[in-house]
Protein backbone atom coordinates (compact mmCIF):
# COMPACT_ATOMS: atom_id res chain seq x y z
CA UNK A 1 0.00 0.00 0.00
CA UNK A 2 1.54 3.55 -1.03
CA UNK A 3 2.24 5.69 2.30
CA UNK A 4 1.27 9.14 0.08
CA UNK A 5 -2.40 9.56 0.82
CA UNK A 6 -4.25 12.67 -0.30
CA UNK A 7 -7.43 13.94 1.19
CA UNK A 8 -9.84 14.68 -1.72
CA UNK A 9 -12.92 16.22 -2.86
CA UNK A 10 -13.45 15.07 -6.51
CA UNK A 11 -15.24 18.79 -7.71
CA UNK A 12 -12.51 20.81 -5.85
CA UNK A 13 -10.60 22.41 -8.46
CA UNK A 14 -6.98 22.79 -5.55
CA UNK A 15 -7.67 18.98 -5.26
CA UNK A 16 -7.74 18.31 -9.08
CA UNK A 17 -4.61 20.32 -10.01
CA UNK A 18 -2.80 18.33 -7.48
CA UNK A 19 -4.22 14.88 -8.92
CA UNK A 20 -3.24 15.77 -12.09
CA UNK A 21 0.18 16.73 -10.98
CA UNK A 22 1.03 13.16 -9.02
CA UNK A 23 -0.40 11.39 -11.74
CA UNK A 24 2.10 13.18 -14.37
CA UNK A 25 5.00 12.50 -12.05
CA UNK A 26 3.93 8.68 -11.92
CA UNK A 27 3.26 9.05 -8.11
CA UNK A 28 1.29 6.41 -6.59
CA UNK A 29 -1.69 7.93 -4.02
CA UNK A 30 -4.22 6.37 -1.80
CA UNK A 31 -7.68 9.12 -1.68
CA UNK A 32 -9.61 9.94 1.64
CA UNK A 33 -12.80 11.39 0.12
CA UNK A 34 -13.41 14.52 1.79
CA UNK A 35 -17.26 15.17 0.60
CA UNK A 36 -17.04 19.07 1.16
CA UNK A 37 -21.07 19.03 0.92
CA UNK A 38 -21.68 17.03 3.67
CA UNK A 39 -19.58 19.13 6.20
CA UNK A 40 -17.21 16.45 6.24
CA UNK A 41 -14.12 19.26 6.47
CA UNK A 42 -15.38 20.30 9.71
CA UNK A 43 -15.46 16.98 10.76
CA UNK A 44 -12.23 16.96 13.89
CA UNK A 45 -10.52 13.83 12.05
CA UNK A 46 -9.62 16.35 9.24
CA UNK A 47 -9.46 19.25 11.27
CA UNK A 48 -6.60 17.68 12.64
CA UNK A 49 -5.33 17.10 9.21
CA UNK A 50 -6.03 20.86 7.75
CA UNK A 51 -7.13 22.97 10.75
CA UNK A 52 -8.18 25.20 7.91
CA UNK A 53 -10.80 22.92 6.48
CA UNK A 54 -9.75 22.63 3.66
CA UNK A 55 -8.57 20.29 0.80
CA UNK A 56 -6.40 18.81 -0.58
CA UNK A 57 -3.84 17.62 2.30
CA UNK A 58 -0.96 15.59 0.71
CA UNK A 59 1.19 13.17 3.35
CA UNK A 60 4.18 12.46 1.52
CA UNK A 61 7.64 11.72 3.09
CA UNK A 62 6.39 11.70 6.78
CA UNK A 63 4.96 15.52 5.98
CA UNK A 64 1.59 16.84 5.95
CA UNK A 65 1.22 19.37 3.28
CA UNK A 66 -1.65 21.84 2.44
CA UNK A 67 -2.35 24.43 -0.09
CA UNK A 68 -2.50 23.22 -3.89
CA UNK A 69 0.69 25.61 -5.41
CA UNK A 70 2.89 24.39 -2.40
CA UNK A 71 2.11 20.69 -2.62
CA UNK A 72 2.81 21.14 -6.37
CA UNK A 73 6.22 23.27 -5.94
CA UNK A 74 7.36 20.77 -3.28
CA UNK A 75 6.66 17.89 -5.97
CA UNK A 76 8.35 19.65 -8.51
CA UNK A 77 11.23 20.44 -6.51
CA UNK A 78 11.71 17.20 -4.68
CA UNK A 79 10.70 14.80 -7.84
CA UNK A 80 12.24 17.13 -10.54
CA UNK A 81 8.70 17.67 -11.97
CA UNK A 82 9.27 19.70 -14.18
CA UNK A 83 6.14 22.11 -13.48
CA UNK A 84 8.29 25.15 -13.42
CA UNK A 85 11.01 26.44 -15.14
CA UNK A 86 14.75 26.97 -13.96
CA UNK A 87 15.40 30.33 -15.37
CA UNK A 88 13.95 32.81 -12.81
CA UNK A 89 12.58 35.58 -15.12
CA UNK A 90 10.24 32.23 -16.31
CA UNK A 91 9.77 31.14 -13.42
CA UNK A 92 8.04 33.81 -12.05
CA UNK A 93 5.63 34.22 -15.68
CA UNK A 94 4.78 30.77 -15.05
CA UNK A 95 4.01 31.40 -11.31
CA UNK A 96 2.17 34.77 -12.48
CA UNK A 97 0.23 32.25 -14.77
CA UNK A 98 -0.64 30.07 -12.31
CA UNK A 99 -2.05 32.43 -9.89
CA UNK A 100 -4.42 34.14 -12.13
CA UNK A 101 -6.33 31.50 -11.85
CA UNK A 102 -5.66 30.22 -8.18
CA UNK A 103 -5.53 33.47 -6.35
CA UNK A 104 -7.63 35.17 -8.42
CA UNK A 105 -10.32 33.46 -9.99
CA UNK A 106 -10.78 29.98 -7.67
CA UNK A 107 -10.74 31.37 -4.54
CA UNK A 108 -13.86 33.70 -5.42
CA UNK A 109 -15.18 31.38 -7.15
CA UNK A 110 -15.03 28.88 -4.17
CA UNK A 111 -18.24 26.81 -3.21
CA UNK A 112 -18.20 28.50 0.12
CA UNK A 113 -17.77 31.85 -0.97
CA UNK A 114 -20.08 31.76 -3.74
CA UNK A 115 -22.64 30.37 -1.60
CA UNK A 116 -22.45 33.30 1.46
CA UNK A 117 -23.06 35.63 -1.49
CA UNK A 118 -26.14 34.10 -3.23
CA UNK A 119 -27.39 33.98 0.66
CA UNK A 120 -26.94 37.65 1.12
CA UNK A 121 -30.35 37.98 -0.71
CA UNK A 122 -30.56 40.23 -3.96
CA UNK A 123 -30.19 39.18 -7.36
CA UNK A 124 -27.49 37.30 -7.53
CA UNK A 125 -27.71 33.39 -8.47
CA UNK A 126 -24.83 30.56 -7.80
CA UNK A 127 -24.69 30.50 -11.67
CA UNK A 128 -24.35 33.98 -12.78
CA UNK A 129 -22.01 34.94 -9.79
CA UNK A 130 -19.44 31.55 -11.38
CA UNK A 131 -19.95 32.86 -14.93
CA UNK A 132 -19.50 36.70 -13.99
CA UNK A 133 -15.97 35.90 -12.28
CA UNK A 134 -14.77 32.75 -14.53
CA UNK A 135 -15.21 35.01 -17.42
CA UNK A 136 -13.65 38.23 -15.99
CA UNK A 137 -10.54 36.04 -14.81
CA UNK A 138 -10.62 34.15 -18.50
CA UNK A 139 -10.42 38.07 -20.00
CA UNK A 140 -7.66 38.81 -18.43
CA UNK A 141 -5.27 35.55 -18.54
CA UNK A 142 -5.87 34.84 -22.28
CA UNK A 143 -3.95 38.00 -23.11
CA UNK A 144 -1.64 36.97 -20.98
CA UNK A 145 -0.79 33.51 -22.99
CA UNK A 146 1.38 34.80 -25.18
CA UNK A 147 3.61 32.90 -27.50
CA UNK A 148 3.05 29.62 -30.05
CA UNK A 149 4.07 26.83 -27.23
CA UNK A 150 1.74 24.36 -26.69
CA UNK A 151 1.25 24.80 -23.30
CA UNK A 152 0.57 28.19 -21.21
CA UNK A 153 4.42 28.53 -20.57
CA UNK A 154 6.78 26.10 -22.58
CA UNK A 155 6.38 22.57 -24.34
CA UNK A 156 5.85 20.91 -21.18
CA UNK A 157 2.73 20.93 -19.03
CA UNK A 158 3.65 23.12 -15.75
CA UNK A 159 2.13 24.62 -12.79
CA UNK A 160 -0.16 27.21 -14.89
CA UNK A 161 -1.62 24.22 -16.82
CA UNK A 162 -2.62 22.33 -13.69
CA UNK A 163 -4.17 25.44 -12.44
CA UNK A 164 -6.24 25.84 -15.37
CA UNK A 165 -7.72 22.85 -16.47
CA UNK A 166 -10.08 22.38 -13.44
CA UNK A 167 -10.91 25.88 -13.84
CA UNK A 168 -11.94 25.38 -17.65
CA UNK A 169 -13.96 22.41 -16.33
CA UNK A 170 -15.63 25.20 -13.79
CA UNK A 171 -16.69 27.07 -16.66
CA UNK A 172 -18.17 24.45 -18.76
CA UNK A 173 -20.74 23.65 -15.56
CA UNK A 174 -21.23 27.08 -14.80
CA UNK A 175 -21.80 27.48 -18.99
CA UNK A 176 -19.17 30.39 -19.26
CA UNK A 177 -19.10 30.67 -23.50
CA UNK A 178 -15.35 30.06 -23.99
CA UNK A 179 -15.38 31.13 -27.81
CA UNK A 180 -13.63 34.27 -26.62
CA UNK A 181 -10.80 32.55 -25.42
CA UNK A 182 -9.38 30.69 -28.31
CA UNK A 183 -5.88 29.85 -26.28
CA UNK A 184 -7.08 29.01 -23.27
CA UNK A 185 -9.50 26.84 -25.00
CA UNK A 186 -7.14 25.13 -26.65
CA UNK A 187 -4.45 24.44 -24.29
CA UNK A 188 -6.96 22.89 -22.13
CA UNK A 189 -7.69 20.44 -24.70
CA UNK A 190 -4.15 19.59 -25.09
CA UNK A 191 -4.11 18.90 -21.30
CA UNK A 192 -7.17 16.89 -21.20
CA UNK A 193 -5.65 14.95 -24.28
CA UNK A 194 -2.98 13.46 -21.55
CA UNK A 195 -4.38 10.17 -20.18
CA UNK A 196 -2.34 11.41 -16.84
CA UNK A 197 -4.73 14.49 -16.87
CA UNK A 198 -7.71 12.39 -18.10
CA UNK A 199 -7.26 9.76 -15.38
CA UNK A 200 -7.83 12.81 -12.76
CA UNK A 201 -10.98 14.47 -13.95
CA UNK A 202 -13.74 14.50 -11.74
CA UNK A 203 -16.12 12.28 -13.48
CA UNK A 204 -13.18 9.56 -13.47
CA UNK A 205 -13.24 9.63 -9.00
CA UNK A 206 -16.02 10.50 -8.27
CA UNK A 207 -17.84 8.80 -5.88
CA UNK A 208 -19.24 5.31 -7.60
CA UNK A 209 -17.39 6.25 -11.14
Amino acid sequence: MTDVILYDYWRSSSAYRVRIGLNLIGLAYRSVPVDLTTGAQRDPRHLKANPQGLVPVLDIDGLRLTQSLAILEYLDETRAAGFLPADPAARARARALACAVAMEIQPVCNLRVAQHAVSLGGSATMAGWMRHFITLGFQGLEPMLTGDTPFCHGTSPGLADLCLVPQVYNAHRWGVDLAPFPRIAAITARMEALPEVAAAHPDRVKPGA
